[in-house]
C-alpha cells in the first residue's frame, strides 16, 4: 500500500470524524441552549399562570401552551424533569414575560417567586356576595371564606360577631399572594382595619358616641339611602340627630334589608310591619349589622358629618336619588306628598 495514500485516507477519516463530532457537539450545545437559555415563551404581553393545590405538571404544561405561547413545551418539560420540579411544585400566581427562557421561569417556579394579586371588592351587600367576589380572585373557594364569616367563635377572635363581621372589610385595593389561605386573608383584612382606624378616626368616633363598628353600620345605611356621595355628611348628621333624640331612624334601606329586596321602589305599610331587628321603623337605635360594606368615603362622611337640625328626609320628586331635608314634620309631610304624587304619576308601585 502506498504510504502517502494511506496517510491521506487516514487523515480524511480523522477530519471527517472530527467534523461529525464537532457538529454533534454544536447541535447538542444548541439544544442545551434552546432548552435552558433561549426565549421559549412569546405572549403578546406579560401573562399569569396559576398553580392550584393538587395540580400536576402536565396540566401546567398545557396552561403554558394555551396562555403563554410556549414554543417548545417538551424542552420545558425535559428541563423541569432534570431539575426535579414536578415533584416540588408550589401553588401560586406566576408571571410569564415575553421572551422568558425555560430556566428563568423554572427558577421562579422552584423558588416560589410569585407575583401579588390585586384584590378589590366594592358594592358588597352580603357575606355571600363578598365570598363570591373574593373567591373569584384568590385560590381559596368561596365556601372556605363563608365558613369563617359564619363561625361565631372565629369572628369573636377578631373582635366581631357574625352580624358585624362585614364591618371588618375596608374597601380598598389590597395586594396579597394568590395562594393565601382564607384565614390569613381574614387576618390581613384585620390589619388593614386596624390601620384604617387611626387614633384620629377613633377620636372622631368617640366624639360622636359611636364605636368603629357602629360607624360602619351607620355609614352602610347612609350609602344605601342616597346615591349622591356629597349628601353623605348631611344624611349622617340627620341620623345622628335622631339617635341622640331617641327617635327611630325610620330608614327605608333597613326595611328593604329586612324584607330582603333592595329593588323596592316604594315602601308600603306591609313592609313597615316586618318583624326584624333591622327594621328601624319598629326598633330604635342602629340595626345589629351593616346593610353593606361601606366605602371609605361613607365612613368618613359619618365621622365628618354635617352639623344641622334636620330630622327628616325624603327622596326628591325628580327621582334623581337626591333628597329634600326638613327640620319639622310639617315640612317633611309636604316633601313626602310631592314625592308620592310623582310616584303615582309614573305608576311606580
Amino acid at each position: 500500500m502506498d504510504l502517502r495514500r494511506f496517510v491521506r485516507s487516514r487523515r480524511g477519516v480523522i477530519i471527517t470524524s472530527l467534523c461529525v463530532i464537532g457538529l454533534s457537539v454544536a447541535m447538542g450545545l444548541y439544544k442545551l441552549y434552546r432548552m435552558v437559555w433561549a426565549p421559549n415563551f412569546m405572549p403578546e404581553r406579560t401573562v399569569y399562570i396559576y398553580i392550584k393545590e393538587g395540580m400536576d405538571f402536565d396540566a401546567l404544561c398545557r396552561q403554558l401552551e394555551d396562555s403563554a405561547r410556549c414554543l417548545h413545551v417538551k424542552d420545558f418539560a425535559r428541563l423541569g424533569g432534570w431539575l426535579g420540579y414536578p415533584e416540588s411544585m408550589r401553588t401560586g400566581k406566576y408571571a410569564v414575560r415575553p421572551g422568558m427562557s425555560d430556566w428563568e421561569l423554572l427558577d421562579d417556579l422552584r423558588r416560589g417567586h410569585q407575583v401579588a394579586a390585586r384584590v378589590t371588592f366594592n358594592n358588597i351587600r352580603t357575606k355571600e356576595d363578598l365570598a363570591e367576589r373574593i373567591g373569584g380572585q384568590l385560590m381559596f373557594d368561596k365556601e372556605a371564606l363563608l365558613r369563617l364569616l359564619n363561625d361565631s367563635a372565629y369572628c369573636a377572635s377578631l373582635g366581631f360577631t357574625t352580624e358585624t363581621v362585614l364591618t371588618l372589610f375596608i374597601p380598598n385595593t389590597d395586594e396579597v399572594y394568590w395562594n393565601i389561605s382564607a384565614d390569613k386573608f381574614m387576618r390581613r383584612m384585620k390589619r388593614e382595619y386596624d390601620a384604617f382606624w387611626s387614633p384620629a378616626r377613633l377620636a372622631k368616633a368617640k366624639e360622636i358616641g359611636l364605636t368603629p363598628v357602629e360607624v360602619s353600620i351607620l355609614a352602610s345605611i347612609v350609602e344605601e339611602e342616597t346615591a349622591a356621595p356629597d349628601e353623605y355628611p348631611i344624611v349622617a348628621g340627620l341620623y345622628l340627630n335622631r339617635l341622640r333624640a331617641g327617635i327611630p331612624l325610620q330608614a327605608d334601606p333597613t326595611v328593604k334589608f329586612a324584607v330582603g329586596d333592595f329593588s323596592l321602589r316604594r315602601i308600603l305599610f306591609k313592609h313597615l310591619e316586618v318583624d326584624s331587628p333591622y327594621n328601624t321603623y319598629k326598633h330604635t337605635g342602629l340595626p345589629p349589622g351593616p346593610l353593606r360594606i361601606p366605602t371609605i368615603r361613607g365612613l368618613d362622611g359619618v365621622l365628618n358629618h354635617t352639623h344641622h337640625k334636620y330630622m327628616y328626609m325624603c327622596a326628591k320628586e325628580d327621582l334623581s336619588g337626591r333628597h329634600n331635608f326638613a327640620k319639622t314634620l310639617a315640612e317633611h309631610s309636604r316633601n313626602a306628598a310631592r314625592y308620592q304624587a310623582e310616584l303615582n304619576r309614573r305608576g311606580i308601585r
